[in-house]
């Protein structure tokens, strides 16, 4: 009862903060957010956990360097918040995000052949199912649903409606749906920067991490190729880059396939380490 009262009462403050957002308009919710996340975050998250995180991405990052990579997180975490009341807005417009690697979807289209897009939690993330749906290829995304009960309506309909109309919970029902939607010719998109208790533990940044397996094993088993997808903060703008196809029939096993797919992450991570939220308890 006391969880309940509790998500009641965030909720409750979420959503004046987003009706907040939508009053003041784009440009300035983003200044204000990007300064509230950067003051009040460290009241939310641990910082313990932050800076451990930190310590096992690179431990030549000086005191300055990581001050730097987790103000610029806070300050893209209040961005990234205030964005989800304008997704209509990027729904629309075609000048807020630049494409590289477009041809590689152009040939998804043209084939009518499922892909598994994977990708992290960088900048603002929604974004990047959003455009892959908007030059109509079919789609399926796998999300978690948040914990909190009053919340969470509200972000499945965002995401439905203005993200990908196909949204899978996570979870072995899931997985179930995945297949369905593969067998109908879906492409699946799904975050593989998260601990998974059910995965494996594989080597992320050089300490062993629960990592799914999941796009490695229905890549495996139905012959797709998986195509890592990275995105970025640019001046109020973003820009995401679709990489090189990743054949799983090179592989012998999802093992050796997810070791490459951190690997990706990695890369990821480092081009961009201010963008990514290390607030996750990645190697719990």
């Amino acid at each position: 009862m006391i969880k309940k009262i509790n998500y009641f009462i965030q909720a409750i403050i979420i959503y004046f903060l987003f009706f907040l957002s939508k009053l003041i308009g784009l440009r300035l919710s983003r200044k204000v957010f990007s300064k509230l996340f950067l003051i009040f975050g460290k009241f939310f998250k641990s910082e313990k956990i932050i800076q451990s995180n930190l310590e096992i991405y690179s431990k030549n990052l000086t005191q300055e360097e990581k001050k730097r990579i987790i103000s610029n997180m806070w300050k893209n975490y209040g961005m990234t918040f205030a964005e989800y009341v304008y997704l209509n807005y990027f729904k629309k417009s075609n000048v807020e995000v630049e494409i590289e690697g477009e041809e590689i979807l152009k040939l998804i289209k043209k084939n009518k052949k499922s892909s598994i897009f994977v990708s992290g939690h960088f900048a603002n993330f929604e974004l990047m199912a959003m455009e892959i749906t908007k030059k109509e290829i079919e789609l399926a995304a796998i999300y978690r649903p948040l914990n909190n009960i009053f919340l969470n309506p509200y972000m499945e309909y965002l995401r439905k409606k203005y993200i990908c109309k196909n949204q899978i919970k996570k979870g072995i029902n899931g997985v179930r749906e995945a297949i369905e939607y593969i067998k109908k010719d879906h492409s699946i998109a799904l975050m593989i920067d998260q601990r998974v208790s059910e995965g494996e533990k594989i080597n992320f940044f050089g300490k062993p991490a629960y990592t799914t397996t999941l796009p490695a094993q229905l890549a495996i088993k139905y012959n797709l190729k998986i195509i890592p997808v990275f995105i970025r903060r640019i001046n109020k703008k973003f820009k995401i880059y679709f990489g090189k196809e990743i054949n799983s029939s090179d592989f012998k096993n999802k093992i050796d396939l997810t070791v490459i797919l951190n690997k990706k992450l990695e890369e990821m991570v480092q081009k961009n380490p201010d963008q990514w939220i290390w607030t996750h308890n990645r190697w719990k």
